[in-house]
């Protein structure tokens, strides 16, 4: 099952990766995971072929074909699609003013807070029709709080007048990172991630 798919997450899950990104032609968001129980995707899945040079991991706004057996959904992730050995190829890449057409827009990211209890979701009072959204926001602040000794990457924004304040695991965050700066007209994918102490944590899975 072969689908055209432009990516808006690449981050970092359990020191691997973790992709997702949305039909070109549909609009409906994909995940793809290496297997059933979902899991994180090794260097050597998220790889694409091209015309133009050697293999390299995917990027934000790349189209790629991707080939899935089937979908794979856990309750709180509906999206997963489990991916063949057929290497991933790209065709071009999206331009930023092409992301509009992609938005999601919801009410609110699964309520307010960073985080859903699970036993909220298994018993539908948090329905978790999706489990990521791309979102535009006005502002964001990026920032490197220490907690137990150790530096956590977070994103502050406001979104429907609600103040978020997640973690994020875009492998780019150091890079866009500077601190006390406020940046303007952002694009955030958030996911739902696994469970941790039974809650499920909202994260930015990706900063665009």
């Amino acid at each position: 099952m072969k689908q055209t798919i432009v990516i808006f997450a690449n981050s970092v899950k359990h020191g691997n990766h973790c992709v997702a990104g949305k039909s070109i032609e549909t609009k409906k968001w994909y995940r793809p995971v290496p297997s059933s129980d979902g899991g994180a995707l090794k260097d050597s899945q998220i790889r694409y072929f091209n015309n133009y040079g050697p293999q390299r991991s995917v990027k934000h706004l790349q189209i790629i074909i991707m080939d899935f057996t089937q979908n794979v959904p856990l309750y709180f992730q509906p999206e997963n699609y489990e991916i063949t050995d057929i290497p991933w190829q790209q065709e071009y890449k999206i331009d930023l003013k092409d992301i509009s057409g992609y938005l999601d827009h919801p009410a609110t990211l699964w309520g307010e807070g960073d985080s859903v209890e699970s036993q909220l979701i298994l018993n539908h009072k948090v329905p978790v029709e999706q489990s990521l959204y791309l979102i535009k926001t006005n502002q964001i602040k990026l920032e490197k709080p220490v907690y137990g000794g150790k530096p956590h990457n977070k994103v502050s924004f406001v979104y429907n007048g609600i103040d978020y304040y997640l973690s994020c695991t875009d492998k780019n965050f150091d890079s866009l990172f500077n601190e006390n700066e406020v940046q303007n007209n952002k694009y955030l994918c958030i996911s739902l991630g696994e469970k941790f102490n039974n809650k499920h944590y909202k994260l930015v899975a990706g900063l665009i």
